[in-house]
């Protein structure tokens, strides 16, 4: 008999394939997040999990799956939705999808990028509405991107791959980091390491890549936006609560900055409404890793993932491996 696994969300096809083969997989019906009752419902009885960042998964969930659930698989590369310490503690494995979100984030990340610097969105907004007349000098002028000044609040993995992108529009890179990376690296990119106020003060586009950890949640807050020229722009592919919303906010309406391009929200789905209506604010529902190809990869990791814990192994992306000492 297959083991039994809940997935939350529908996945691409590929993905929902694979696990249809190896398990006796249990979906959620709805093009929806699932309620807390209903997850509470359906987790019961299975050996494998397969959720999403949207789905609270804590010590309540675990113990109404019973003793049975084996594997937490979740369909992300962060995992702050996951109570690992409460995991760990059932001797459930937790995982993520590590490596195959970073080329695509970081092609949203300068989409991002352009769109709010050239002023996209306001212009096809403009164009769509019938407004154009015709072309004027002054008509949707924003800064140019090439040659500015890109600063970069982590330098992993997608903040390299944000700096190769930079690279060929010929912007000067600088970068903060807990640690400093190597030679090599910073010259893949003529990548300058700098402090963090340096960075602030002479970035005209700063670019967030950190995980959320306590001593990165409001990274950016009214000190670090005051620091920033008012000519620069922020660009947040990483996690929402990394900006503190209500400062960036006030950055925003006293002209402290010139705008800000969001993937992401201190209180996602919630959007902050006052960003909503800001034509200097680009917005996006959080669709870094959107591309077909990236989700699917996505899907086929957790799957393995699941693959490999139910069949007695340990599985290629564990975060708390210590559950099997």
């Amino acid at each position: 008999m297959k083991p039994q696994i809940l997935v939350t969300r529908r996945l691409p096809q590929k993905a929902m394939e694979l696990l249809e083969e190896n398990f006796h997989v249990e979906c959620n019906p709805n093009d929806r997040v699932l309620t807390r009752d209903e997850l509470l419902e359906y987790v019961k009885g299975k050996h494998g999990l397969l959720p999403l960042l949207t789905d609270a998964i804590d010590a309540e969930v675990m113990d109404s799956a019973g003793e049975g659930l084996r594997i937490i698989a979740n369909y992300a590369v962060g995992y702050n939705n996951i109570d690992l310490e409460a995991a760990t503690a059932r001797k459930i494995a937790v995982t993520n999808t590590p490596g195959v979100l970073t080329e695509t984030t970081a092609d949203l990340t300068m989409a991002l990028l352009l769109a709010v610097a050239r002023r996209v969105v306001e212009s096809d907004t403009f164009a769509r509405a019938g407004k154009y007349q015709g072309w004027a000098p002054l008509l949707f002028v924003g800064p140019d991107v090439h040659h500015k000044t890109l600063g970069l609040f982590g330098f992993g993995r997608r903040g390299l791959a944000v700096a190769k992108r930079a690279a060929g529009f010929d912007m000067r890179i600088f970068y903060h980091d807990l640690q400093r990376a190597e030679a090599e690296v910073e010259k893949q990119v003529n990548a300058e390491y700098v402090d963090k106020e340096t960075l602030l003060k002479e970035s005209d586009f700063i670019s967030l890549h950190v995980p959320l950890l306590p001593e990165t949640e409001h990274l950016i807050g009214p000190e670090e936006l005051s620091s920033m020229k008012p000519t620069a722009f922020i660009i947040n592919t990483s996690r929402g609560e990394v900006i503190d919303e209500d400062a960036l906010v006030v950055a925003l309406q006293a002209r402290k900055i010139a705008g800000a391009g969001l993937d992401v929200f201190e209180h996602e789905p919630k959007i902050h409404p006052t960003l909503a209506k800001m034509g200097n604010v680009v917005i996006l529902p959080h669709i870094g890793s959107a591309s077909i190809e990236t989700r699917t990869k996505m899907g086929l990791v957790a799957a393995q993932n699941l693959i490999a814990t139910l069949k007695g192994e340990v599985p290629p992306n564990c975060l708390n491996p210590e559950v099997y000492e």
